[in-house]
């Protein structure tokens, strides 16, 4: 029997995704046709803010347009060392060690403190970063029902006791926008002597006091919450990511996360203009105080239009509409409005659970809000009119 040339293997495979309305397509956007966005991780509205731009600039001009080298050969800059040094600050933590992207943080965090005597314990919604870094690190995984504390402790209570643990939890879910229980999780930990590792990508910037979120600002910070992970090009609006933790876990990641050795530093006019969004986070609480105001805003409105949205008072607000098809003829009515939306279908999310993906801004105007809400009224009613036109 012959065996199938690769071109046809994944013309077959392509044209069964399609089929189940599974087919990702990218959109090329540019400042002067961009829509409005509600699909983005901008939820300060730092991206565009001018004062990132120049700081950037101004690092380029100093210190050249890209990293040169990995950290632990000529890479890491002055601005580097600054960055790690308020980051450590800001989350409350003695040390903080820089990634070039977030999904690198997370491979490269569970690669280096697990093995096949570790157990991991996982929630079932984690970020694929998180499944996909155990399993690359060989530790045998199990993963709890979403936010069920029992379920984690039944898990935790059948582990061998001398095994090494890492509990490992998003704190916001990218998908649901809920946040995960984290003085639970914590508690739940220290009685197993478990680590508990907690990916804040969402929520830093966004929740917390200070923009510090959701895990930077719990008492005992460091034994609660001892390995935490956040990203710097959602709501601090540059790129890379970075794990904060103690002394020891910094030494550790340096010495053995792959990921971290083996990867050019990030420009350094990413990591100043991360600096400046920093300075602009702590200068203008009001970004923040906005963008809740927003998604109160749009909850109640969206509540009276009779719209199935998630228990989320984050920015993420997801519309959950169950079938592929009818997400994506959502998405596709909003463009047509000029709306951007993240239609979210599955492996993403369970079958039967696909959404969109609605997230709000500080950078968003009432009257985009206003827009917004009314493009979704407009696809509620056209797919009311197409049902009533097959009713005999």
């Amino acid at each position: 029997m012959a065996t199938r040339d690769w071109p046809s293997r994944l013309a077959e495979r392509g044209e069964a995704h399609r089929a189940r309305g599974l087919w990702r397509q990218r959109r090329t956007a540019s400042p002067d046709t961009a829509p409005l966005d509600f699909a983005g991780n901008d939820y300060l509205g730092l991206a565009g803010d001018p004062r990132l731009a120049e700081a950037m600039a101004r690092a380029a001009r100093r210190d050249g347009a890209g990293g040169r080298a990995s950290h632990l050969v000529s890479g890491h800059l002055a601005v580097h060392e600054a960055l790690e040094c308020r980051l450590a600050e800001l989350t409350g933590r003695p040390r903080a060690l820089l990634f070039s992207t977030g999904y690198m943080a997370n491979l490269g965090t569970l690669q280096a403190l697990c093995d096949g005597e570790t157990r991991v314990f996982q929630d079932r919604l984690n970020h694929a970063s998180l499944l996909d870094g155990a399993a690359l690190s060989g530790a045998p995984s199990r993963r709890f029902h979403h936010g069920d504390l029992a379920d984690l402790a039944r898990l935790l209570e059948r582990a061998p006791v001398e095994a090494p643990k890492l509990v490992v939890s998003d704190g916001v879910f990218s998908m649901d926008g809920d946040v995960a229980d984290i003085a639970g999780l914590a508690a739940l930990a220290r009685h197993h002597g478990a680590w508990l590792m907690i990916d804040d990508a969402h929520g830093l910037g966004v929740l917390g006091a200070h923009g510090d979120g959701c895990a930077g600002g719990a008492p005992r910070r460091v034994e609660d919450v001892p390995v935490l992970v956040g990203t710097l090009g959602k709501a601090l609006g540059s790129g890379g990511a970075f794990v904060a933790g103690s002394q020891a876990l910094i030494d550790h990641l340096i010495q053995f996360a792959r990921p971290y050795v083996y990867t050019t530093a990030q420009p350094p006019g990413v990591a100043a203009a991360t600096l400046a969004a920093l300075e602009i986070l702590a200068e203008e609480p009001e970004r923040r105080a906005r963008l809740a105001r927003l998604i109160a805003r749009f909850r109640a409105e969206a509540a009276g239009l009779g719209l199935p949205l998630a228990q989320s008072h984050t920015p993420i607000q997801p519309l959950v509409l169950g079938e592929s098809r009818r997400v994506m003829a959502w998405a596709e009515r909003l463009a047509g409005r000029g709306l951007l939306v993240g239609a979210i279908r599955a492996p993403t999310v369970p079958r039967g659970q696909a959404r969109l993906r609605i997230t709000l801004s500080a950078a968003h105007a009432d009257s985009d809000l206003e827009a917004l809400l009314e493009g979704l009224a407009a696809c509620r009613a056209a797919e009311r009119s197409s049902a009533a036109e097959v009713t005999p």
